[in-house]
Parts: structure tokens; C-alpha cells; sequence
């Protein structure tokens, strides 16, 4: 437990990323405490909480990514048993989304299952969501109770500054979709935009048809939300290549990386994936390509400035740099 401002705060982690709740605990100067999670023998899960709750303000940090069912029940079951314990607000660290794609009806009879998750949040006792680079915007109307969508933008800018490439630099959007997200990383780069004509025949599958934008001679930087399979990044690579870019690098938020999708970044011709920790990567999901950069730091003061009343505001906001060609 820490005082802080006369408040009694607690710090939980749960099963999904306990090296993000550590980092966020080392930031903070929240000690981490105790839950117990359990397992019955037909798989549901129990939780203890040793410690008592009672009027203190709740931090709680479990990102919803693969296995996504058994975190989320987790988080459910855990938010549940802090509202009966009496904790004062109950704060969700969900750095991931999960059934953020699920956002809307692309046809009909199909659930908008990021709605039922904001759903069931609120009717366990959520108090309060803080999240990073939703898949949707519209995923904070799904709420009743404050949700705060951080950006992970302004460390992965800060990333690639730092390299300091002599190349002119091109952000490329792997879709259209993503076009609005890369010209927010090119207007702050000072970068030029391209964007990947691509069609999806089906789920998890793309293909490249072209390429809007010049790409030659530069270093092209793919950039998006989520890598999940891999497919999209590595077509968009190969299609840069040919189309005459240096060199191409990847950034993305939130590396789902399902297979096989480090096999696919490995046997690519991008240089490196630079992605954040909202997600914890298991070994068979890590590559020497793979970049993580800790979003801890970003989460840590949206902790303090909740607990002191402070905006934050300020933590959504970047300024634009000057080109680092």
C-alpha cells in the first residue's frame, strides 16, 4: 500500500503482463501487492485478495490479449471481488484492448463485441479505464465511466529520432484505413505519407494492389495500431522494396503477433519492428528484429495525476518535431 496526498492507493497485477505492472510500480513508487489467482479443476477462476481494499484507491493492470477469454474473466472476476471488498475506485490498466477490431457491424447479425467488453467492465464495477491506441475511437462512447485512450506515438517518434537516418524518411499507412494515423506521424516527423493499396479477401489475409506515394530511395517506416499475423506489414514490405525503398521498418502499438508471424518478420526485409510492452511477449513471440519500447512511464503518470486530481491531458499531447533528415 502507498499514502499518497493523504489517499491510500493500491497497485494490483494480474496474470496478462506483470513486467508492465512492475515497471508501473517502480515508476510510481506503488509497492505491488498481493492477489491470489486460482483454478478450480473445471478451469474457473478463484481470486483472494490478502489484503483489505476497503476505501483505497485501486490501480489494477491486465491487458486482455491472448489467451483473451481467460484475462478477461480474470479482470471480471477481480473487479467484482474489489467492489464487494469495498474499495473506494476501481482503476483498470488495459494497456490492450481486446475485441477492440470488433468495433462495429461490418454485416449483418454480427456482434459488436468491444461494446459488450466496455459493458461488462461497467457492470463488475470499473470505475475508470486507461487504455492506448484503441483500435476505434468510438470504443470511448461504449462507455459510461471516464476511459482514457493513451497514444504511444510520441515514444515511437522519439525512437526514430534518435537513429538519426540521413535518408529522407516516409511514413507509409498499410491500408487506407490507417491513413489518418500515419499522416499524425508524418505531420509530427515532418515526413512525407504514403499508403498501401491492399485488399483483405479474408480475415487475416492481404493483398498488396499498389502503392500511393513515393517511397524511392527512402527509408520507409510502416506504421500501425496492431501486428497480428504479420501478413499486411511483411506484403507491405516487400512491395516498398520493390517499388524502391532503402530501407523499411514497422511500428505498431500492440504486437499481437499470432503465428506465424515472427516467422513472417524474420524471413521479411524490414530491419527492425519497433513496438511498446502493452502486450508481454512470451519467447516463442520475440525475434532479434523485435524492438519493445516501455509505455510504463506514460501509464505511471496517468496513475499519479488520478490519484492527485490532476488532468491528463497534457499525456495525450505531442509537438511536432523538425524533420530528423
Amino acid at each position: 500500500m502507498a499514502m499518497i496526498d493523504g489517499h491510500n492507493v493500491k497497485l494490483f497485477s494480474l496474470t496478462a503482463n506483470k513486467q508492465l505492472a512492475r515497471e508501473i510500480s517502480d515508476f510510481t513508487n506503488i509497492p505491488l501487492s498481493e492477489i491470489i489467482l486460482n483454478r478450480f479443476a473445471d478451469g474457473e477462476v478463484g481470486v483472494d485478495l490478502p489484503e483489505t481494499v476497503r476505501g483505497h484507491h485501486v490501480f489494477l493492470v491486465q491487458p486482455t490479449q491472448e489467451p483473451v477469454n481467460e484475462h478477461i474473466m480474470e479482470l471480471l472476476i477481480t473487479i467484482d471481488a474489489m467492489k464487494r471488498a469495498s474499495a473506494k475506485n476501481i482503476n483498470v490498466v488495459m494497456s490492450y484492448y481486446g475485441y477492440s477490431r470488433q468495433d462495429r457491424k461490418s454485416k449483418s447479425r454480427q456482434p459488436i463485441s468491444a461494446k459488450l467488453i466496455a459493458n461488462l467492465l461497467q457492470t463488475a464495477g470499473a470505475s475508470r479505464v486507461l487504455s492506448m491506441d484503441l483500435h476505434a475511437g468510438q470504443i470511448q462512447g461504449f462507455f459510461d465511466i471516464p476511459i482514457d485512450n493513451f497514444r504511444a506515438m510520441p515514444i515511437l517518434v522519439d525512437y526514430f529520432f534518435k537513429k538519426k537516418f540521413k535518408e529522407e524518411i516516409v511514413i507509409v499507412a498499410p491500408d487506407h484505413g490507417g491513413a489518418v494515423r500515419a499522416r499524425k506521424m508524418g505531420d509530427v516527423m515532418g515526413c512525407d505519407v504514403a499508403i498501401i493499396d491492399k485488399r483483405r479477401p479474408k480475415p487475416n489475409v492481404s493483398e498488396v494492389v499498389g502503392i500511393v506515394g513515393d517511397v524511392k530511395g527512402k527509408i520507409a517506416i510502416i506504421m500501425d495500431d496492431i501486428i497480428d499475423t504479420a501478413g499486411t506489414i511483411t506484403n507491405a514490405a516487400r512491395a516498398l522494396v520493390d517499388a524502391g525503398a532503402k530501407e523499411v521498418y514497422a511500428a505498431c502499438t500492440h504486437p499481437v503477433f499470432s503465428p506465424p508471424a515472427i516467422e513472417r518478420i524474420n524471413d521479411s526485409p524490414i530491419k527492425e519492428v519497433v513496438t511498446t510492452n502493452t502486450i508481454q511477449l512470451s519467447e516463442d513471440r520475440k525475434s532479434d528484429k523485435v524492438i519493445q519500447l516501455s509505455v510504463a512511464s506514460l501509464f505511471g503518470k496517468g496513475v499519479m495525476n488520478i490519484i492527485q486530481n490532476k488532468p491528463l491531458s497534457s499525456l495525450f499531447e505531442y509537438e511536432p518535431h523538425e524533420n530528423p533528415k
